[in-house]
């Protein structure tokens, strides 16, 4: 099985990896072998200090070993085809982690290998980053019933994955975009599915009203910097000031551009569990790795 989005995984199957995260971050030592022997292959295109570390140390406290290949040691797609690198990672690997900018490399990756295959990040989806704002939403909240989150920002590939985990867990979601950034039909048609499509507007300060939590990520993702001074003036608007914030709990994926979409104080705060949610994706990740390999 492959992790492409989290939707890839039934709503019974999100609740068992989610179970597996919490346990194996309340009790680590009863799974430190829990992948004896077992190799990740982690390729990246894109560069991440989250996405390595949590990914590299999550197989190592679980008695496993991760291999790094980054854009200088492979030739994804260049040079090689994608289908053939599947292929031969397969022979050598027991999972395969790829952080890369088109999904549709993802899902080819996935085609041919013969290993679960885990998006770490296309330009698409981040379901990653979803299992572990999950999981720290459970933790906060005590579970997901009567929350409501707000998105306020780019409806970009970690929002994508989110709308869908929201619409698996019954979270109450309403995204807010500027004009031409929100999330595509494909994922709304897909979050409709589960009978939880989010609601969605063009105004940040109706979206937040009621919410218990305000997510926010950049408004120039990385790829975009060439988009910079276009992007910042139609986000005017959308930064998460302490005063749209309030009382609310924050969440970011991170990096967080201070200054951009949310203020420096706001991500200093007492209301935000960002560090939470980066802690989180070790024990998510390890969740999704060991729910996997008992699935092979």
């Amino acid at each position: 099985m492959d992790l492409l989005d989290v939707d890839d995984l039934t709503t019974d199957e999100l609740t068992a990896v989610l179970d597996r995260a919490a346990d194996i971050k309340a009790d680590p030592e009863t799974y430190d072998d829990a992948l004896d022997g077992q190799t990740l292959g982690m390729i990246f295109e894109k560069p991440s200090t989250r996405t390595r570390v949590s990914f590299e140390t999550g197989m190592t406290k679980l008695g496993g070993h991760a291999v790094f290949l980054g854009p200088d040691d492979i030739h994804l797609g260049h040079g090689e085809p994608v289908k053939d690198t599947a292929r031969a990672l397969s022979r050598y690997v027991d999972f395969v982690m790829a952080r890369v900018f088109d999904h549709a490399d993802a899902a080819e990756l996935a085609e041919y290998a013969d290993v679960p295959v885990i998006n770490a990040l296309t330009d698409d989806a981040h379901p990653c980053q979803t299992l572990a704002d999950l999981l720290t939403i459970r933790e906060e909240f005590g579970g997901f019933e009567d929350v409501s989150v707000a998105w306020v920002g780019d409806g970009n590939n970690v929002c994508q994955s989110f709308v869908l985990g929201a619409a698996m867990t019954g979270i109450d979601l309403t995204v807010a975009t500027p004009e031409g950034y929100e999330v595509t039909d494909d994922v709304l048609e897909r979050a409709a599915e589960f009978d939880n499509a989010p609601a969605t507007t063009h105004d940040p300060e109706a979206a937040v009203e009621g919410a218990d939590v305000v997510y926010t990520d950049v408004f120039v993702s990385m790829g975009q910097e060439d988009r910079r001074e276009a992007k910042l003036a139609d986000f005017d608007g959308f930064q998460v000031t302490t005063d749209l914030l309030g009382d609310r709990t924050l969440m970011h994926c991170l990096p967080a551009h201070r200054g951009e979409e949310v203020t420096d104080d706001v991500v200093e705060s007492e209301n935000a569990v960002v560090w939470d949610q980066a802690e989180n994706r070790m024990h998510a990740q390890n969740g999704l790795l060991t729910w996997l390999a008992d699935r092979k």
